[in-house]
């Protein structure tokens, strides 16, 4: 039983890395603020979400395994109104999305 945990356990924290490292790919390829901050934040949270996973299994039912919980709470709530807070900010500073011209809206008559 023990070594089923660890497999899933490593399996956790290695592909919480993965994608906190494609989160990480994501800023640098991205061609706006309004991309980046998306592949970071949704990317990263999942990679973060994973990661506390992985620590949890290995953590067992302890009080670390409790704070853990409470971390991932934090993490889950946060991050995504973080994010919101920060594109929302931007947009009424005037930071326009980049838009390809065929993706611009139609005039108006």
């Amino acid at each position: 039983m023990k070594l089923v945990i660890d497999l899933l356990s490593w399996t956790c924290l290695v592909s919480g890395g993965l994608f906190c490292i494609v989160g990480a790919a994501g800023l640098l390829r991205m061609p706006d603020f309004y991309t980046r901050m998306h592949a970071a934040s949704v990317v990263d949270t999942l990679g973060a979400g994973l990661v506390l996973a992985g620590l949890l299994l290995q953590a067992g039912p302890t009080l670390v395994a409790a704070k853990l919980l409470m971390i991932g709470l934090l993490l889950l709530f946060a991050s995504p109104t973080a994010t919101h807070a920060l594109a929302r900010a931007a947009f009424e500073r005037g930071l326009q999305p980049l838009l390809a011209p065929e993706e611009s809206p139609p005039s108006k008559p």
